[in-house]
């Protein structure tokens, strides 16, 4: 009798270790947010969202103020539709703008608010429309490349470098 209630708290200290380690690891991915506040959606449209990802963090000012919830594609104006899902208790004006931010060089991407100064704030279902789109790495290595590649086809070969 001894032995089995010994195996039954061990098997009960496994199985909440297991959970433990499972709840941890969707935490860390960005899988699972346990937020109980209430929340507000709003809308904004972006050129190009390079990485970012439904679930990404919202930040204004370094805190975490919402997260993505959904990204689709807008067939008449050919751009990316990000619906925000804001917390209610962090206001921010209508005219605020956003942008698609990396953290760190490589790290995962993220929206940024700036606050604007009109006295309305943003409320469920309004629209941002003053966006600026994210910072594609490949496209700055392409634009350097070619701006050297026309510098140097500028220069005569048998004359100096600047």
């Amino acid at each position: 009798m001894e032995q089995s209630k010994n195996d039954v708290w061990v098997g009960l200290f496994v199985l909440l270790g297991a959970a433990a380690l499972l709840f941890l690891a969707l935490q860390s991915a960005n899988l699972l947010s346990l937020n109980f506040d209430s929340t507000y959606k709003v809308v904004a449209k972006f050129d190009n969202i390079g990485g970012l990802k439904p679930r990404a963090a919202v930040k204004g000012a370094g805190v975490v103020v919402g997260r993505v919830a959904s990204i689709t594609f807008d067939d008449k104006s050919y751009q990316a539709k990000v619906t925000l899902e804001m917390q209610s208790r962090y206001n921010f004006p209508k005219d605020s703008s956003l942008k698609i931010l990396t953290a760190g060089l490589l790290g995962e991407q993220y929206i940024g608010v700036e606050a604007g100064a009109e006295e309305k704030n943003l409320a469920a279902g309004d629209t941002i429309t003053q966006t600026q789109s994210a910072v594609v790495l490949e496209n700055l290595i392409s634009q350097f490349l070619y701006s050297k590649a026309a510098d140097s086809a500028d220069t005569p070969e048998g004359s100096p470098k600047k």
